[in-house]
């Protein structure tokens, strides 16, 4: 059954059991709603609850390990004999999937039944003219064990999802039947429904912190393994990055670390003063009228998608700062540079950093600006004196924003800063960054079992473990300020 319409079906089951949990529980108060502990929404809704929580919460559990435990059963049916030179486990599955699909195609479409489907094997001409019309295009010449692995995989597929459904719809309405049976003038429905949704509440609360967790956790899983199959040492003091997806690769992390620093360093140092000065100047000088117009078309910078900066800075600013800058003072002759990316990549952080300073600043209380002009401060001084010192943690948070979006960005880079690894001064000179790279590394049909792909999972862990320390640096900076300043 589609999944779909199995979600459709317990969403009825529990509409039905709403309305069943009302005309039960007023039933109960002999028509009387004044007799009920709680309003008679509550009855319902209880109901509700029991009956779709349960079985939604089982459907996405199931949907989740279905896959891992068929794919684990019937990847033990594939020999390493089956497996193509140069090929992989993974392509094999790949061509598991795609065949069971292409099978199914042809039962649905009439062309094979299920007896005649049993007995076809490998190299039958059949065999070809179905998967040719389903339109199957296998990565390897089709072996038996792989053909039987299809039909395995079909089978319990199927068989999965007929358990699937008779399970959800079996809890569904077992919850039902349990919660409207205890449904009676006495129950306290708005105690159980309140404390469900507090429940709930916490439970989406975990989601980020249980994401956060899951995201190191592969990290650090796929880092071990890397470093496991290339020295630590290599990684962390060589200056050389030269991946050799045939052996004899060179990954140190110094170069990319460099570079993104570099490009990120660029970016803020335009980025900063002048989206700072602008949200002081919305936020202090400017009258409600321009306000209205102004701040809406700066942040409009942050909606400009990422690949138009790169474009932009490809096109135009590229080959300008090349002209006009680079080979006149002879530091340069290509237009892919460290200070083409950076300063595209600063006016794209231009608006993260002018809104959100621009709320902060406005969110001082305006007794702090009454009380220093009432002793004769002019309005310069008290930006400088009174209102940047208290939005001082506002501002940090902003630039911190910033930084990790310039450290994150990789679009820009790619199509400005070029994708050259290598430690250098020279703004004008092609660098690339560790985002960049770990998407070169990941590019194409590879597979994790080499150091030169499982690095982009170190390189990872690295620019994690970056931010957070900027994060912490950051934090101990505020709190120190405001120790200060109160």
């Amino acid at each position: 059954m589609n999944i779909a319409v199995l979600v459709l079906i317990v969403l009825a089951i529990s509409a039905t059991g709403y309305v069943l949990g009302r005309h039960r529980a007023l039933s109960g108060a002999q028509g009387d709603r004044r007799n009920l502990h709680s309003l008679i929404g509550y009855y319902g809704q209880t109901v509700f609850l029991f009956a779709s929580v349960p079985a939604l919460l089982l459907l996405a559990v199931w949907l989740f390990l279905q896959p891992l435990m068929i794919e684990a059963r019937v990847g033990a049916m594939i020999q390493p004999s089956d497996i193509p030179e140069g090929g992989s486990a993974t392509l094999v599955m790949s061509d598991v999937r795609r065949l069971a699909e292409g099978l199914d195609n042809a039962i649905a479409s009439g062309a094979v039944t299920e007896e005649a489907l049993a007995g076809l094997q490998a190299g039958d001409a059949e065999l070809g003219s179905l998967l040719s019309d389903a339109g199957v295009a296998l990565g390897a010449e089709l072996r038996p064990n792989v053909l039987e692995a299809a039909k395995a995989y079909r089978s319990d597929s199927h068989g999965a999802r007929l358990a699937l459904t008779a399970a959800v719809i079996a809890v569904s309405l077992v919850g039902a039947l349990l919660s409207l049976r205890r449904v009676s003038p006495e129950y306290r429905a708005r105690n159980v429904f309140e404390r469900f949704v507090l429940a709930a509440l916490i439970a989406s609360s975990l989601v980020a912190v249980l994401t956060t967790a899951g995201i190191i956790a592969s990290l650090l899983f796929e880092s071990i393994h890397f470093f496991q199959l290339y020295p630590a040492k290599d990684f962390f003091l060589s200056l050389t990055w030269n991946p050799q997806f045939r052996g004899g690769s060179d990954l140190g992390i110094w170069p990319l670390l460099w570079g993104t620093l570099y490009v990120s360093f660029v970016a803020l140092i335009f980025a900063v003063p002048v989206g700072l000065l602008i949200a002081i100047y919305l936020s202090e000088y400017a009258s409600k009228r321009l306000r209205t117009f102004a701040k809406p078309a700066i942040e409009i910078l942050a909606g400009i998608p990422t690949i138009v900066y790169g474009l932009f800075a490809l096109i135009t600013v590229g080959p300008l700062l090349r002209d006009y800058f680079a080979q006149p003072l002879g530091l340069g002759t290509s237009s892919a540079s460290v200070m083409t990316a950076g300063l595209v990549m600063g006016i794209m952080l231009i608006p993260f950093v002018s809104s959100l300073s621009d709320d902060i600043i406005n969110a001082v209380p305006q007794s702090l600006r009454d009380g220093s002009y009432a002793i004769g401060a002019t309005q310069s001084e008290t930006v400088r004196q009174v209102i940047l010192p208290a939005a001082l943690p506002g501002i940090v948070g902003a630039i911190l924003l910033a930084a990790s979006r310039a450290i994150g960005e990789t679009m820009i880079v790619v199509m400005g800063a070029g994708a050259a690894a290598k430690l250098d001064l020279n703004p004008f000179q092609a660098m690339t960054t560790i985002t960049v790279k770990i998407v070169s590394q990941l590019t194409g049909d590879t597979e994790f079992a080499s150091p030169e792909t499982l690095v982009a999972f170190a390189l990872g862990m690295m620019l994690f473990l970056f931010t957070l320390v900027l994060n912490v640096l950051a934090l101990v900076v505020v709190r120190k300020y405001r120790e200060q300043y109160e």
